[in-house]
């Protein structure tokens, strides 16, 4: 079984976006020489504009995808909104910058205030964990777009501020520098076509698969990881050179946004071993280890690209907010992402 088996082809998304890119990057123009200039290209982890002043507002927006579809099942909504928070704030503070504000689209096939109630809560807890302030959103009733069943989807947008030359856009990651990977805490908002289609073909919700301790619903409903304050501390404390959120389609792949702008490359060969909810799609869905790592976190959400004298400094920050972190590999001069030798791409 692959992702694009189950229906996401990362690959053709991968190049879908390119296309857009150019498409949309001859906007641009329109803001040369005036506040809200963009300062590069689109394909990072947020949008960056000049704000001036020697201020940069970075923006993203992202979805918690076809996570919705097991709190639907569940009818449990009180944690899909940290997810959404998560995936906005996530890939925010891979730019350097500090996440200040957030908004959400909520689409239902109907009015359901519970629900919206539910989700709210979520949006709550992940912004306070984040440090935004939720400044508004959309609910939208759209019979004719979602299924009649309780068809739902969330959306989150965010916004972040912080000084240019504090941007860190993986341009200073050097040969020889370490990548330090930070605890997932568990599957995040990613991969949940693939997992989906291969889980639930063999058990329910509310059953207990071996070695996961409880029921299926709850282990992939477990909220992703919100990594700012951790990673607000390392930049105050430590030289950080990359960020990168192991996220969406591509996931370990994603490092090659970070390390490409330096031109290099990533081995990594002291990755932790992935928490049991992984090894159940693999072994489910016979799936090989190169499809797992460029589809899954496999328990490595966040990344942090650092040289190795700051190292302990980096691994200390988020421990000391209950997260873990350790040593995973180190960037080489050859392009290209490796997991023990063996090309990702």
């Amino acid at each position: 079984m692959t992702y694009a088996k189950a229906g996401v082809d990362a690959r053709h998304i991968h190049e879908t976006h390119k296309l857009l890119a150019r498409r949309l990057e001859s906007t641009f123009a329109t803001r040369k020489g005036k506040v809200g200039w963009p300062i590069f290209p689109i394909g990072h982890y947020a949008g960056l504009v000049d704000l001036g002043q020697g201020k940069v507002l970075s923006l993203h927006t992202d979805s918690v995808g076809t996570k919705v579809l097991i709190a639907q099942m569940m009818k449990k909504y009180d944690t899909i909104g940290i997810d959404c928070v998560a995936m906005c704030a996530n890939d925010l503070i891979c730019t350097g910058t500090e996440p200040i504000s957030f908004l959400d689209y909520m689409a239902m096939n109907k009015p359901d205030r519970a629900i919206v109630n539910e989700v709210a809560i979520g949006l709550v807890k992940g912004a306070k964990e984040a440090g935004m302030a939720i400044v508004g959103g959309e609910t939208a009733i759209v019979p004719e777009l979602l299924a009649e069943n309780g068809g739902f989807d969330l959306v989150g947008f965010a916004a972040g501020i912080c000084k240019k030359k504090s941007l860190i856009l993986g341009d200073r990651v050097r040969e020889d520098d370490i990548i330090i990977g930070a605890a997932s805490s568990g599957i995040h908002s990613n991969g949940f076509s693939l997992a989906r289609k291969i889980l639930l073909e063999k058990y329910r919700l509310n059953e207990t698969p071996p070695g996961i301790g409880r029921s299926l619903g709850k282990e992939l409903l477990e909220p992703t990881r919100i990594y700012v304050k951790a990673v607000k501390e390392l930049m105050e404390k430590a030289e950080v050179h990359g960020l990168a959120h192991i996220t969406g389609g591509g996931a370990f792949l994603k490092l090659e946004r970070v390390i490409g702008q330096a031109g290099r490359g990533a081995e990594l060969d002291e990755l932790p071993k992935p928490p049991e909810i992984f090894h159940l799609i693999k072994r489910a869905g016979r799936i090989q280890d190169p499809e797992m790592y460029r589809t899954f976190n496999m328990g490595v959400g966040l990344i942090v690209i650092c040289p190795e004298t700051q190292s302990e400094r980096v691994i200390h920050a988020f421990r000391k907010h209950r997260q873990g972190a350790t040593r995973i590999g180190r960037v080489e001069k050859r392009p290209g992402i490796r997991i023990k030798g063996k090309p990702l791409n």
